[in-house]
């Protein structure tokens, strides 16, 4: 039986200020967890009775495996900026939405994540749920973004989705470059809207008096990353 010390210590990873603290996160189901430990994330403590699970768990409906796992902390930014792309995240602070960008970006092979300081914290219950499995293969940064930007070399393409920006559907895309995505409310920052030397739009194809004002970010984020995938099938 699961100790009362031990409910408080893992509801405490619920908090990024308790994850920083004791260097832990939860996962939680069969493939999460599975994957994380394929991936060689450390597991540090592993629960299969569903009791116990019961008394932890952050879902509504637990599933059968919950693991403590270390966080991977200050991971060395390996790029090859000269074939990759890369997703730059600009404050995107729903869980869910990270989630399934991180998913996303497994999903078409893109590798590294950078996200700003005021992204959601990628360790967050609800992002590792959300992303089922993903962040075990795709790493993510979190940087000043100004700062990684001004890093890149000068030639580095920098895409960005805006209003003002010309149709995806019709541009010649790079298999290389950053493809920056903004903030649910605000989209992408002054300062970094400054530096996109790409500017995309998806267009609304509607034809009704009233209709939808933007795309919810994951949705956009998974056409920008088809268009760049398909361009270069």
């Amino acid at each position: 039986m699961i100790s009362k010390s031990k409910i408080k210590l893992i509801r405490s990873l619920e908090t990024k200020k308790g994850r920083e603290k004791l260097k832990l996160f939860v996962a939680e189901g069969p493939k999460i967890v599975d994957d994380l430990i394929h991936a060689k994330f450390e597991l540090e403590e592993l629960y299969e009775d569903i009791e116990d699970i019961k008394k932890i768990s952050f879902l509504q409906h637990p599933q059968s495996k919950l693991g403590l796992f270390k966080l991977k902390i200050n991971q060395e930014l390996r790029i090859h900026f000269d074939k990759e792309l890369i997703l730059a995240l600009d404050g995107i602070q729903d869980p869910g939405n990270l989630g399934t960008i991180i998913r996303i970006a497994d999903w078409f092979g893109i590798k590294h994540i950078i996200c700003s300081e005021e992204t959601a914290d990628c360790w967050n219950p609800k992002v590792v749920q959300a992303t089922m499995g993903s962040i075990a293969r795709v790493q993510i940064h979190y940087q000043n973004l100004i700062s990684f930007i001004n890093s890149l070399p000068s030639d580095y393409p920098i895409y960005g989705t805006l209003l003002n920006g010309e149709n995806i559907y019709n541009e010649n895309l790079s298999n290389k470059g950053l493809i920056i995505m903004g903030n649910e409310g605000k989209g992408i920052s002054p300062l970094i809207k400054d530096r996109v030397t790409k500017k995309l739009l998806i267009p609304n194809f509607s034809h009704q008096e009233s209709k939808a004002e933007s795309l919810n970010v994951a949705v956009a984020t998974a056409i920008v990353c088809s268009e760049f995938r398909r361009n270069i099938i």
